[in-house]
C-alpha cells in the first residue's frame, strides 16, 4: 500500500494515475504539488466522492492546475462534473466558480438521467435478427457494434457446425 493513499486521502488507483500522467508530461517531480491541489479541486467542484469516474475527473485537473496555472485550461469532464452533469454534489458549488468553469452553459440541477430518452424497445427491435437469448439484449445495450460482430460470427459458426441451420436467423434445421 502506498502511503500517500493515507497521507493525502486520494485512492490508491487515482494517485498511481497521477503518477502516470505525470511521467508522461515528464514531470514526476510535480506529484507534491499535485497530491496538495487535489483537495483544493474536490473543494471547488463540491467535494465530489474520489470514486471513479469522479476521482480521475479531480486529478486530471489538478494535474493540469499544477503544470498550466489554476483552472487556465479544463477538460469537458471537469466542466461535466461542474456543470453537474454527474448528479449532485455533495456540497453546493460557488455560482462564480461554476460561471467561470462553464460560461453561459446552463446548470444542471436535476437527475441528469432524467434527461434521456427509453431505448428499451429499439434496442429489441435491433436485436430481434440475432436474438438467440435474453443476454443478448444487454450484449447489444453495452456493446452494440461489438455484439452485431459477434452475433454474425455465432451464426457463421453455428451454419458451418450444421450445414442445414440457416445463417441468416440462427435457426437449426430439425
Amino acid at each position: 500500500m502506498d502511503v500517500n493513499a493515507l497521507l493525502y486521502q486520494v485512492p490508491g488507483g487515482m494517485l498511481s494515475n497521477l503518477v502516470s500522467q505525470l511521467k508522461a508530461a515528464g514531470k514526476s517531480d510535480k506529484l507534491d504539488e499535485v497530491l496538495a491541489e487535489v483537495p483544493r479541486v474536490r473543494a471547488d467542484a463540491g467535494y465530489v466522492p474520489l470514486v471513479t469516474p469522479t476521482s480521475q475527473i479531480v486529478g486530471t485537473q489538478a494535474v493540469s492546475n499544477v503544470l498550466f496555472g489554476r483552472y487556465a485550461s479544463t477538460t469537458k469532464e471537469f466542466r461535466g462534473l461542474v456543470r453537474g452533469e454527474y448528479g449532485k454534489t455533495p456540497v453546493e458549488i460557488n455560482p462564480e466558480f461554476r460561471k467561470q468553469i462553464i460560461g453561459d452553459l446552463e446548470p444542471i440541477n436535476h437527475r441528469p438521467a432524467d434527461d434521456l430518452q427509453p431505448e428499451i424497445e429499439s434496442l429489441r427491435e435491433r436485436v430481434m435478427p440475432y436474438a438467440e437469448q435474453d443476454e443478448d439484449l444487454l450484449s447489444l445495450a453495452l456493446f452494440e457494434n461489438v455484439a452485431v460482430k459477434f452475433f454474425e460470427w455465432r451464426k457463421t459458426q453455428r451454419h458451418m457446425l450444421d450445414p442445414n441451420s440457416d445463417p441468416k436467423n440462427g435457426v437449426h434445421s430439425v
